[in-house]
């Protein structure tokens, strides 16, 4: 952790994640029945969760054990056990596919991580997810990749678009309407400035 940054990998218990993850400088979240999936592919650092979701004693083991019948899923108790040891930077991985209402519900951990000051990505094996508030915004990214802006939590205002095939200097997006879908990179990053609300970036994973 560098720069008195403290940069924690949360796994959740959706669809496994296939690709690289790198944890050198991260500590790292197991929740629950990631366990099955995450054991062999990265270092853990500690466990949590209700364990309803796995058939065997995790390692290392749990400093407790939720009750399954409560308020908040795994993941957010992740999320709240990052934030009290510090966390600046959060990294999710495993939270798409399987379960929509799961997935759905790891977009709003997102917007936990973005309410407590802490930058937060969700990364699936289809894209990477980032939730950005009002200022100005800057992501590296390949050329010809696909990108979408979602408003969230209402309607969103964003201006100055630019390394992006369909750009608007003023530009409103709304809840009911799909504008913002489907827009491509134009060279190795873009950009654009946030005037109002949140806005959902998802970056795909495949090249055009």
């Amino acid at each position: 952790m560098n720069g008195g940054r403290k940069q924690f990998i949360i796994l959740l218990n959706g669809e496994p994640y296939r690709g690289n993850i790198e944890a050198e400088n991260a500590y790292v979240l197991c929740c629950d029945g990631a366990y099955a999936w995450a054991k062999d592919k990265v270092r853990i650092d500690e466990n949590l969760g209700d364990f309803d979701s796995l058939q065997e004693t995790p390692f290392p083991a749990p400093i407790c054990t939720f009750p399954s019948e409560k308020n908040e899923t795994d993941g957010e108790l992740a999320v709240d056990r990052a934030l009290t040891l510090g966390g600046t930077d959060l990294i999710f991985y495993g939270g798409g596919g399987r379960r929509e209402d799961h997935f759905l519900g790891n977009l709003h951990l997102l917007r936990k991580a973005q309410a407590a000051g802490v930058n937060a990505v969700l990364k699936t094996n289809g894209a990477e997810l980032v939730l950005c508030g009002e200022g100005e915004q800057t992501f590296a990214c390949k050329k010809m990749r696909t990108v979408s802006l979602l408003p969230f939590g209402g309607k969103a205002h964003i201006m100055g678009m630019r390394g992006l095939k369909y750009v608007s200097d003023d530009l409103w997006l709304r809840y009911g309407s799909t504008r913002g879908i489907s827009n491509l990179t134009t060279g190795d990053s873009f950009s654009f400035s946030v005037e109002e609300g949140n806005v959902l970036v998802i970056i795909n994973e495949e090249v055009v």
